[in-house]
């Protein structure tokens, strides 16, 4: 099998379900390449786009919060907290989210907790807007 089949889930339901011929993936110790027959790994994810090379040259791209990566008999399984492909993406909501991020974590009032908030409020914000720029690759 020349192929992985693919399923991106959220607590919200099925978010892409297919085969691919290469899945990238950023871990939280880096970027990861799935082809078919990778040894099983279990591995979690950090806030980045997920890479879907299909086999006929083409590719999807899916913003995703964080989550953990399943590879296991040419399967891949991506849970995570939210994953949104680059055509569903809101960017005026995605930019007011990054506005507002940014302004929070200038207020010097902040506890640690608030503040780490913002820090990945403004990271998922940015992680969406950057499908907009991945897609004129």
């Amino acid at each position: 099998m020349n192929t992985l089949h693919v399923n991106i889930v959220t607590p919200d339901g099925e978010v892409y379900d297919g085969n691919v011929r290469m899945v990238v993936a950023k871990t939280i110790s880096g970027e990861i390449g799935v082809l078919p027959h990778h040894v099983p790994l279990v591995t979690p994810l950090d806030i980045s786009i997920l890479k879907l090379r299909h086999e006929d040259g083409g590719r999807t791209l899916i913003a995703i919060s964080g989550g953990f990566m399943e590879v296991r008999q040419d399967t891949v399984t991506v849970l995570a907290e939210t994953a949104e492909a680059a055509d569903k993406v809101d960017y005026d909501r995605a930019s007011a989210a990054k506005v507002r991020a940014e302004r929070r974590l200038q207020d010097t009032k902040l506890s640690d907790l608030e503040f780490k908030r913002a820090e990945l409020s403004l990271k998922r914000a940015i992680n969406r807007l950057n499908l907009k720029e991945y897609g004129r690759d």
